[in-house]
């Protein structure tokens, strides 16, 4: 088997092989793979593979591993020593020869070079493909398994379809009130996210900024004129592919996305969580969006008092280097 390093003449080829393996279920675009491949910062090239077969060239399989951004662990909580596999995928006709194994070595042995401890399956922030593994890939989860990958939580994507005539309207929220954010709004959700959610989510806001973003993905919740709660909404508009959109071409009609969401911790209790989440659904059913997914979330029972079913479920999984 010849192996490459990835680079972005393989994209084409990968989005292939993914779409002839997996597009029934996650039909992926260009735009998304080049988003959250070429694009991504924390890639690791060094850990990034193709594999052909030497006889006809073909392209048989890649894996893409990335590791925490410089000067992103500290400053957002991130493990210094945090390492993902992104994708890993093998055709179908070359499986059982020891192709992924030895993809899935070239990717490790560059993680653990660069000085990953824990490896995440998945889950690599906000231009991941999976928050994990897909529930319907048993066999791919034992294979991890034997891998030393061990399994941590489930998580799942949930999703409704609204009639056309189908009553959305705003929340009553007392002397609170929830708005789309404008370009305005860009200060006042920053500090307000370095404040109460000093991670991910702060990472994820300053990076939509950064991409062009205008406010028009964010819900904002104000109390007597103070930002206290925000929650995002997505389309096929963003500036960045969003989780909650990834899998759009499955339907004919456009999909909307909402999530994460989050409330200033002295104003919890009083029901503005589920309030700003439907607040999100009024706004994207204003834009004309009918079906709305929810994901990564472990809260079924939490969602599901507005009408969300589970669509799709992940496994989490992780291995330790040392």
């Amino acid at each position: 088997m010849i192996f490459e390093r990835l680079e972005e003449r393989h994209l084409d080829e990968a989005l292939s092989i993914w779409n002839a393996e997996l597009g029934g279920s996650y039909p992926l675009r260009p735009r998304l793979l080049r988003q959250n491949v070429a694009a991504d910062s924390r890639l690791l090239r060094e850990g990034s593979w193709v594999a052909r077969d030497p006889g006809t060239g073909a392209f048989v399989g890649f894996v893409i591993a990335k590791t925490a951004g410089k000067g992103d662990e500290r400053r957002f909580g991130l493990r210094e020593d945090a390492g993902w596999i992104h994708a890993l995928l093998t055709a179908s006709a070359w499986r059982g020869k020891g192709i992924g194994g030895a993809l899935l070595g070239r990717a490790e042995e560059a993680l653990r070079a660069a000085g990953v401890r824990r490896i995440v399956l998945g889950n690599d922030l906000h231009r991941r493909m999976f928050p994990g593994i897909p529930g319907e890939l048993a066999e791919t989860k034992r294979w991890f398994e034997k891998r030393g990958y061990v399994s941590r939580e489930n998580v799942y994507d949930l999703i409704k379809a609204y009639d056309t005539d189908e009553e959305t309207a705003l929340p009553s929220l007392g002397e609170a009130a929830a708005r789309v954010a404008t370009p305005r709004d860009r200060d006042a959700l920053t500090a307000f996210m370095a404040r109460c959610f000093p991670g991910t989510w702060d990472l994820q806001h300053r990076d939509y900024w950064e991409r062009g973003g205008t406010g028009r993905e964010y819900v904002v919740l104000e109390k007597q004129g103070k930002l206290i709660g925000f929650c995002r909404m997505n389309d096929g508009e963003s500036p960045l592919l969003a989780q909650n959109v990834y899998w759009a071409p499955l339907f004919e009609d456009e999909l909307g996305g909402i999530g994460p969401l989050g409330i200033d911790e002295a104003y919890r209790g009083h029901r503005y969580g589920i309030s700003i989440v439907q607040a999100a659904i009024h706004f994207l059913r204003e834009r004309g969006i009918r079906r709305i997914v929810i994901d990564t979330t472990p809260f079924v029972d939490f969602y599901g008092k507005l009408g969300y079913e589970v669509w799709k479920r992940y496994a989490k999984y992780d291995k330790s280097l040392d």
